[in-house]
């Protein structure tokens, strides 16, 4: 019964990561800069905080302050992140190229690998972004 009823729903199904940062405010402007990201949602607290769902091209994802009281820790808090986000784009080169001009550090240069064109930023909260392309046949 649970099944019917989750198929008949109009709710779709989907995975979004929620990146916990210091200074969501300022993480929320550089990934609008370095990925084109749109706000989809935004919510400002009364410290300046910003809890934020961005899209880019449809993909979705969320940006919030760090709370350790919830568990919820910056990469910069535990020493570096436990998850790398892959983001599949058309172009990974001009992704890349433009993450980078906008602050991420280049970790591995966009090249060819197990046929994917892929290359990996880090941005400046500490998180970990594998821009790629899967290959034709």
């Amino acid at each position: 019964m649970a099944a019917d009823a989750a198929a008949k729903s109009s709710v779709r199904c989907t995975i979004a990561p929620w990146l916990s940062v210091r200074g969501s405010a300022k993480a929320v402007e550089f990934y609008k800069a370095a990925f084109g990201a749109t706000e989809a949602f935004r919510l400002e607290g009364p410290s300046g905080s910003v809890v934020a769902r961005l899209s880019v091209d449809g993909a979705e994802f969320w940006v919030g302050d760090e709370s350790p009281e919830h568990k919820n820790f910056s990469p910069e808090t535990i020493g570096g992140g436990s998850v790398r986000m892959v983001f599949t784009v058309a172009d990974p080169d001009a992704m890349f190229a433009r993450a980078v001009k906008a602050g991420a550090t280049a970790v591995v240069p966009v090249a060819e690998q197990h046929g994917w064109r892929v290359g990996r930023v880090v941005d400046p909260y500490g998180h970990h972004w594998e821009i790629a392309r899967e290959l034709e046949g």
